[in-house]
């Protein structure tokens, strides 16, 4: 019973993005290969929120994709309640796990069908896992889930061009808790809307969370917005892990040199006379990264050893982090 829910262990995953074949063979060139998530492994309780930071390219919605099955792993397993999650997809039990783990999409202006009324977008999942067959009883679902998200009973007639933003992103969760799943994979789900929706849609959230024992992992590069719904912190750069902890031990005592220039980066009510430090350098092209540890080039700590030997993620102080200035002690 103390196992946690959600396992991902060693996780990769490489797109080819090489030029076509004959192009290839004109001009004497390899394939090329994007290595968008490269080794990335954690664990989430039930009931608790993972949420992973990061600026925008560092691998985030290709982990989320893995999880739920959109993409299948170069290298890798993720196990769910103690199955091997992939292998599942595969077979006949795929659609019940899928009923489990479910998603909410990181733009409500084009994750909504705009030709189907909001009864039926909700509805689907319901149909397709042939949870309800009856149209009473699917309209009563869908009205309590309207309900459920803040939304009204008549609004289930609507099309989603007659919502807001936060309207349609609550339409959105809504139809995430259809299935009345276990694991909610939240990419970004706030990231479009103004900061006072977003408040809203994230305590909507937690709200869900605690009355169903929801498990969320949560992607954000909004770090104001993680430390409100986070129980982990895990912080990615260039398809890697770099440091992964508790959300206290992260925002109080951050070890690793990014993490400490995000949070450096953010403006602090009782430091208004202090000028931030803005975010160095710039992130490496993914198809060709620096070697050895990526962030390197950036890093005002970097030795030798940093630039031709990759960091492991070790335990250091209940703070897994990956950094050789760490690891010896220099910072």
């Amino acid at each position: 019973m103390n196992a946690p829910l959600v396992q991902a262990n060693d996780l990769a995953m490489s797109f080819d993005v090489s030029a076509p074949w004959l192009n290839r063979v004109i001009e004497r060139k390899p394939r090329l290969l994007l290595h968008a998530v490269d080794g990335v492994s954690f664990t989430i309780a039930r009931g608790q929120t993972l949420a992973l930071v990061g600026e925008s390219g560092c691998g985030k919605s290709t982990v989320a994709r893995l999880l739920v099955g959109l993409h299948e792993p170069t290298r890798g397993q993720f196990r769910f309640d103690g199955q091997d999650a992939h292998a599942v997809y595969q077979t006949g039990l795929g659609l019940k796990l899928r009923r489990r783990i479910q998603m909410i999409f990181q733009d409500p202006y084009a994750s909504l069908n705009p030709r189907w009324r909001v009864e039926d977008i909700i509805a689907e999942p319901l149909r397709e896992h042939g949870l309800l067959s009856d149209n009473e009883a699917v309209r009563e679902r869908v009205e309590a889930l309207l309900y459920s998200v803040g939304l009204a009973a008549p609004d289930r007639i609507k099309y989603p061009h007659q919502f807001s933003g936060g309207q349609r992103q609550r339409i959105s969760i809504a139809r995430a808790l259809a299935t009345q799943p276990e694991f909610l994979v939240c990419d970004e789900p706030t990231s479009a809307l103004d900061v006072s929706v977003q408040a809203q849609v994230l305590n909507i959230m937690k709200e869900l969370q605690a009355e169903l024992g929801l498990t969320y992992l949560f992607i954000s590069h909004n770090l104001a917005v993680v430390r409100h719904v986070s129980d982990q912190v895990g912080v990615m750069y260039l398809g890697r892990l770099a440091e992964l902890a508790d959300k206290h031990t992260l925002f109080d005592s951050p070890r690793h040199p990014y993490t400490r220039m995000l949070l450096d980066a953010i403006p602090k009510m009782h430091d208004t006379g202090r000028a931030r430090t803005p975010v160095q350098g710039e992130v490496p092209n993914p198809l060709n990264p620096p070697a050895g540890c990526a962030f390197n080039p950036r890093c005002p700590h970097a030795n030798e050893r940093c630039r031709v030997e990759r960091p492991a993620l070790i335990a250091r102080s209940g703070t897994q982090v990956a950094c050789h200035a760490v690891e010896e002690n220099r910072i």
